[in-house]
């Protein structure tokens, strides 16, 4: 039977690899390499590495370093921050990176996502998404790490990116971010009966059955961050990750 996917999100800031709550109080949690060396012996699906900083500080993507992550990482690897360029993508890609991860420039650039997706295909182009719910507004897609508010409803938005080309759509409330308070299944339901894509939800997950009812509520891959570096309730650092099992029975529960 075909498992779903399940994809640990790690994200870089100032070179190691962090957690955070919220898009806010980051915890360093460990070197980037060798999480990916762990993820490796427990045989995760995929694995996504985002560079929080990239963007925020208008940097170009680290090749060196990326391709050092590829290099390491024996599962596909997506990888996101201070994507903007086709040249940009072409060298990520190049460098053993399945997939790129775009947010900011999918509203600065909206073009970038129907180029991309023309000469690298579709299944290499994933747009992230991250939504807060504003007072007495409902949801709305921010950018710049959850500082900007764009005023756009994230179906909305989702419909615009999958007729621009994107393959998946990475979905995060950032309210939930890093609070193992479980997905936010309404808004992934939303998302995911206006797009024919996959989308993968992110955001808040604590727990095999978090995973379940993403997946009943429409999700196709289920993403987290907390839940794989973390152990609670002290917050400790631990790596962990289902097994064949655990993930073999997240859509029967």
């Amino acid at each position: 039977m075909s498992l779903i996917r399940v994809i640990p999100s790690l994200l870089i800031h100032k070179k190691g690899l962090v957690k955070s709550v919220k898009f806010k109080d980051y915890k360093y949690v460990g070197d980037p390499i060798n999480a990916v060396k762990i993820f490796n012996e427990k045989e995760v699906n995929e694995i996504a590495i985002i560079d929080i900083d990239a963007t925020r500080e208008n940097k170009q993507p680290n090749i060196a370093t990326i391709a050092e992550l590829a290099g390491e990482a024996f599962m596909p690897m997506a990888y996101g921050g201070g994507i903007n360029t086709i040249p940009q993508i072409k060298e990520i890609l190049y460098n053993g990176v399945e997939k790129v991860i775009i947010n900011k420039a999918a509203h600065t650039k909206p073009t970038l996502i129907s180029e991309a997706a023309n000469l690298f295909g579709k299944q290499s182009i994933v747009v992230s998404i991250d939504v807060k719910k504003v007072f007495l507004k409902g949801y709305s897609v921010f950018t710049d790490n959850g500082k900007k508010n764009t005023g756009i409803h994230p179906v909305n938005f989702a419909k615009q990116m999958q007729i621009a080309g994107a393959g998946e759509i990475l979905l995060n409330n950032i309210n939930r971010d890093g609070t193992f308070e479980g997905y936010d299944t309404n808004l992934i339901q939303q998302v995911s009966n206006a797009v024919t894509i996959p989308v993968i939800a992110l955001g808040g997950a604590a727990s095999l059955q978090d995973f379940s009812k993403a997946c009943h509520a429409g999700a196709s891959a289920l993403a987290a961050g907390s839940m794989f570096v973390l152990q609670r309730p002290h917050q400790a650092v631990l790596i962990s990750y289902p097994n064949y099992n655990e993930l073999k029975n997240i859509t029967n529960e």
